[in-house]
């Protein structure tokens, strides 16, 4: 049950989170893109140690943040 319903949602809950952060950063008058820049970092200094499978964690991977930010700082109308 657990893999199936209750980490997904997890998930979900994070990426939403991400979102609101970008949107709230922007309306403080901070720079949103810094918090791709953070994820972006993090992956960095993961190096070749790999992360559990996406499957099995309550958050989102790196990869998935970064892509999910990119997407909507583009729609904000900030190049990345």
């Amino acid at each position: 049950v657990q893999f199936g319903v209750l980490l997904p949602y997890s998930r979900t809950h994070e990426l939403e989170a991400d979102r609101l952060g970008v949107t709230y950063m922007h309306k403080a008058g901070f720079d949103p893109r810094q918090s791709l820049r953070f994820w972006q970092n993090m992956t960095a200094q993961r190096g070749s140690k790999a992360p559990p499978p996406e499957f099995m964690s309550t958050h989102p991977s790196d990869s998935t943040r970064i892509a999910a930010l990119t997407q909507q700082l583009r729609k904000m109308g900030y190049q990345v």
